[in-house]
């Protein structure tokens, strides 16, 4: 009687042909990766539009020219946003990172056996002292103009959100040391304490994250306006001169300015203004102010875009 034969061990086309996870394709995998580098690519360069263009808002208005009939392109106000933003957003990270270094330092101490006295003394102070600077600096976000004026300048504009801040840096920290530090037990009553915890903390991330934005505008408009009263007791220095020729006498109250009449001999723009600097143009008005130095009145001239008026540019 035969033996029976051994059976070879299936291949692969005789596996189970029952259905496994399935495998993303390339594709997939490549529009994920987009994904998780676009998302904050896009956030980025709209914080830099709007810093930009509140820059750019703030400068002009200085002026009186309104900004939106500039019509600056996108990349304008992206070009303008890392000059505005350099200094703030570095001293911003230096006092965040000597605040986490300082905080950290602190909860491994706290952290050491035979302190659990003091790490609750120690949460429960930086609770009242982080809760105590957001209740006092938070009202500045919508009753700014009816509570008491800090002293115009710096203070005054920066101050309450940074009081805020680090009210929300304190407060997130005394829930990191409660979630670190808390009881171990399994039961729900603590669970449910800890979710607790845990959305407290993300809602201090949240008020941490709009105060420095609030900061951050303000600081930035602020130096906008800085910098056009700079621009107008220097001169204009970079803004660059031009001469005005025109069919019909220009009245205008700018200093400095000086008028010549060419004539009729010499075509029909005969009326020549010498002292102006261009300031901005729109397709419609040139907005002109004059370059003396060190002039208290920043006296705009608006001229229309048309026939009547040719501009001459000089180095």
């Amino acid at each position: 009687m035969s033996e029976p034969q051994e059976q070879p061990p299936p291949g692969p086309q005789q596996q189970s042909s029952a259905p496994g996870p399935e495998t993303a394709g390339p594709s997939k995998v490549f529009l994920e990766k987009v994904a998780y580098i676009a998302a904050p690519g896009t956030i980025v360069l709209g914080l830099l539009y709007y810093f930009g263009s509140t820059y750019t808002e703030a400068y002009y208005s200085t002026f009186g020219v309104p900004t939106a009939d500039l019509q600056f392109s996108v990349q304008a106000y992206l070009v303008k946003s890392p000059n505005a933003i350099f200094f703030p957003l570095g001293f911003l990270l230096f006092c965040g990172l000597a605040v986490l270094l300082a905080l950290g330092w602190a909860g491994r101490l706290l952290a050491r056996p035979g302190q659990e006295a003091r790490h609750g003394t120690v949460t429960a102070w930086l609770l009242a002292a982080g809760l105590f600077l957001m209740l006092t600096g938070f009202p500045v976000f919508f009753w700014e103009d009816r509570l008491p004026r800090l002293p115009r300048g710096w203070l005054r504009e920066f101050v309450p959100c940074l009081a805020v801040a680090l009210g929300a840096t304190l407060a997130f920290f005394a829930v990191h040391l409660r979630l670190g530090g808390g009881s171990d037990g399994p039961d729900r009553e603590n669970r449910t304490a800890d979710r607790l915890w845990l959305g407290a903390g993300a809602m201090l991330l949240g008020v941490l994250t709009m105060s420095l934005f609030f900061g951050m505008a303000r600081y930035v408009a602020a130096a906008g306006r800085i910098e056009g009263m700079h621009d107008a007791a220097g001169g204009y220095l970079s803004s660059p001169r031009v001469v005005v020729y025109s069919r019909v006498p220009v009245t205008h109250h700018a200093p400095g300015i000086v008028f010549d009449d060419l004539g009729s001999g010499k075509g029909p723009y005969r009326y020549q203004y010498r002292g102006f600097r261009i300031l901005a143009k729109t397709p419609a008005r040139f907005y002109l102010v004059s370059y003396l130095p060190l002039q208290r009145e920043r006296t705009l001239v608006v001229l229309p875009d048309d026939d009547t008026v040719r501009i001459e540019i000089r180095p």
